[in-house]
């Protein structure tokens, strides 16, 4: 290794060390130990790979000492020809090995990369739905590859570095101490001017590296948020894009000049390095000469103590570092490990029970809940706050008793905040209950399997999320085992066939970033043919259809009529003409539940219910009114006829009439639910956005 090389290694090393300084528990080697048990046999061949190459790394500048002896004594050309030979045979050696120890390396390294990486991605699937509400997803992620890397670099890295160093600089030692102890102290006496500057300049340059990665994620985050479906959707609404460029631009130009910076004081460091090693190299040849002139010293040992001098400051440099480094390593462990030790506040119990065969009811029995606090679910280096909060706890729920029987299905209605939402996460066990029970089937849910709860419960949100893959990898979530016919089943009873029999791969078509290349309304119809792929016997509908228009809703409706046909369902209504139909309706307010009955029923108690059903009532006739007013003669505008945006595949636009029910008029976009006819109800709700 070249003294230039040693430089750069060193200041690379300083560099990009973790900074903290505190004291590390036994424990936390313990569990470093525990991750390389599995690859110990390849650590042991990696330490006894280091230590051949640094046995082979000394024994060449003797041999090319002895060469040079033996051209001045004018000895024997045999000699000098088996020297030669045996220094190209250590060579090649050396190149083999040093191939070798690259795969051996890598080997390890990877290795326990896949282990903590698996690791901690296990660990972080486990975790509940509050631990990913508070996470920022880029410092979980770092976790997965900044942190592991890191971790990695302790053995592939630091562990074969500082054994095969200690035994090139003993070795080195011996040697030069043999040839001339002068010379080998000078040497040694010159060493701070390696390894003092070093360090200095590394925790300068270690500054300006995190400065400049302070930078490069902030524009990188820019570019990420404007680079997004929904975000450069609103540049092109609303940005000026002259001043987005001014602003990325001046991003771009503050990360141009800390690389300027940091390129020109790299050079300075390392150029400087490398004069005091030449003037070094150049002290051993003048001394090693003068005590050779005076025979005190043969001319080959001269030529191997130049040589060995870049033997003996490469280990001692690397081995100044090697401290940073281990310290940097067991940063990063104790990061890894900090993830893997925040327990998930949701545990399946050991003797979890499955959900009884054939129809299930749903109960809620006396339920009180609040949201956990920060400190409970999260970590203050995930969020990037000094500390979490501890505030939190507050009960949102109180008291909140139904049951739904098999088959049946359970409205839940009222206004934004009450707690609609809350109670349909209890149900598939988001959230634990803080008192009461939540039971499926007569279970209390505590007491069943994630896996049963998956295979039981299915839920349809207002935001039906796809990855960012092909329609039938999503699909496949629901059931991996399905077939094509399967798949296309699914998407016929949810109105989408024809849809996906049109797109350019079918089911192989990717459907963009959380879908975005799909409608809304064909989005939440995919949500819902998973469902139906699933086959779940309880059916959870948050909002399912709150943000859809008139015809992609009737869409959706009938595939909702297909998916909840015999099954157990709690819908949260957002327009209350969607859930006339249910066997029960449930007003909440406020955590509470104020009302329940029929819709009729509670019409006729005048209470809540009849207040939000007379303001949807009234807002749909003023609607009217306005679309009347716009329509002369009745003929429908260029607004009103199905659009590119708008798709035709959504609905036939020839049920956009009425039906009578119970003599009300009800608009096309609010069929039955469960195929229980239902009346008219309003396009949209001022009281009723969300829970």
């Amino acid at each position: 290794m070249s003294m230039e090389t040693t430089a750069w290694t060193q200041l690379h090393s300083v560099m990009n060390a973790q900074q903290e300084r505190r004291p590390f528990a036994r424990e936390t080697l313990r569990r470093i130990g525990a991750f390389a048990r599995p690859h110990r046999r390849r650590i042991a061949r990696f330490v006894a790979l280091g230590v051949v190459t640094a046995l082979l790394a000394v024994a060449t500048p003797v041999l090319a000492g002895r060469v040079v002896d033996a051209i001045v004594s004018h000895g024997d050309r045999a000699t000098v020809v088996r020297l030669a030979l045996l220094i190209a045979a250590i060579a090649v050696a050396e190149a083999a090995l040093g191939i070798l120890g690259r795969r051996l390396s890598a080997t390890l390294g990877e290795g326990l990369i896949l282990d903590l990486r698996t690791a901690v991605f296990d660990h972080v699937q486990r975790m509940p739905v509050a631990f990913f509400t508070r996470t920022r997803t880029g410092a979980l992620v770092s976790r997965l590859n900044n942190d592991v890397i890191g971790a990695q670099r302790a053995f592939s890295n630091t562990l074969s570095g500082v054994v095969s160093n200690v035994v090139t600089l003993l070795l080195t030692l011996a040697v030069m101490l043999t040839l001339s102890w002068q010379i080998t102290l000078l040497a040694l006496v010159l060493l701070p001017v390696f390894v003092i500057p070093a360090r200095r300049m590394g925790s300068r340059m270690a500054r300006m590296q995190r400065e400049a990665a302070t930078l490069n994620a902030a524009m990188g985050t820019r570019m990420t948020e404007r680079f997004s479906a929904p975000g450069a959707t609103l540049v092109k609404l609303f940005g000026r894009p002259e001043q987005e460029s001014a602003e990325f631009a001046a991003r771009a130009r503050r990360v141009r000049d800390i690389g300027i910076r940091t390129a020109t004081a790299q050079s300075a460091f390392i150029t400087a390095l490398t004069l005091v090693s030449s003037l070094a190299l150049a002290l051993v040849y003048g001394l090693g000469g003068w005590f050779a002139l005076r025979g005190t010293l043969e001319p080959g040992a001269v030529v191997s103590l130049a040589l060995l001098l870049t033997r003996l400051y490469a280990p001692l440099t690397a081995l100044a570092g090697a401290r940073v480094e281990v310290m940097s390593a067991l940063v990063s462990f104790e990061r890894v490990f900090e993830i893997l030790d925040l327990q998930p506040l949701i545990q399946e119990k050991p003797d979890a029970r499955e959900v009884p065969e054939g129809p299930v009811a749903v109960e809620f029995d006396g339920v009180r809940f609040g949201y956990p606090s920060a400190d409970k679910v999260s970590l203050a280096s995930l969020e990037e706050v000094a500390s979490l909060d501890t505030r939190g706890g507050a009960e949102v729920l109180h008291g909140v008793s139904f049951r739904a029987e098999p088959g049946q299905t359970v409205a839940l209605v009222g206004s934004s905040g009450a707690g609609k939402s809350t109670i349909a996460q209890l149900l598939p066990r988001l959230y634990d209950v803080d008192e009461g029970a939540v039971r499926i089937g007569g279970v209390d849910v505590r007491d069943l399997s994630a896996a049963t709860l998956r295979a039981t419960l299915g839920m349809v949100t207002q935001d039906g999320h796809l990855f960012h893959d092909s329609v039938r990898a999503n699909l496949l979530l629901a059931r991996p085992d399905a077939t094509d016919g399967e798949l296309w089943d699914a998407l016929r009873r949810s109105r989408l066939d024809d849809l996906v029999r049109s797109l350019p791969d079918g089911l192989d078509t990717v459907v963009g970033e959380r879908g975005y290349r799909l409608s809304g309304g064909e989005r939440q119809r995919m949500t819902i043919a998973r469902l139906l792929l699933a086959r779940q016997r309880v059916v959870i509908l948050d909002e399912a259809t709150a943000h859809l228009d008139n015809t992609s809703e009737a869409a959706v409706q009938e595939a909702l009529t297909e998916a909840l046909a015999d099954r157990t369902a709690v819908v949260i209504a957002h327009r209350l003409s969607t859930v006339r139909a249910a066997d029960l309706i449930l007003v909440v307010e406020a955590g509470t539940v104020v009302e329940r009955g029929t819709h009729d029923e509670l019409l006729a108690a005048d209470g809540r219910y009849a207040q939000l059903y007379r303001t949807q009532f009234a807002q749909q006739q003023r609607q009217g009114e306005q679309r009347a007013g716009e329509r002369p003669g009745g003929e429908p505008q260029e607004g009103d006829r199905p659009t590119e945006g708008n798709r035709s595949t959504e609905g036939d636009p020839s049920r956009e009439g009425t039906r009578s029910t119970a003599g009300e008029q009800q608009p096309a976009g609010a069929p039955p639910v469960a195929g229980r006819p239902v009346a008219a109800g309003s396009v949209t709700d001022g009281a009723e956005a969300g829970a």
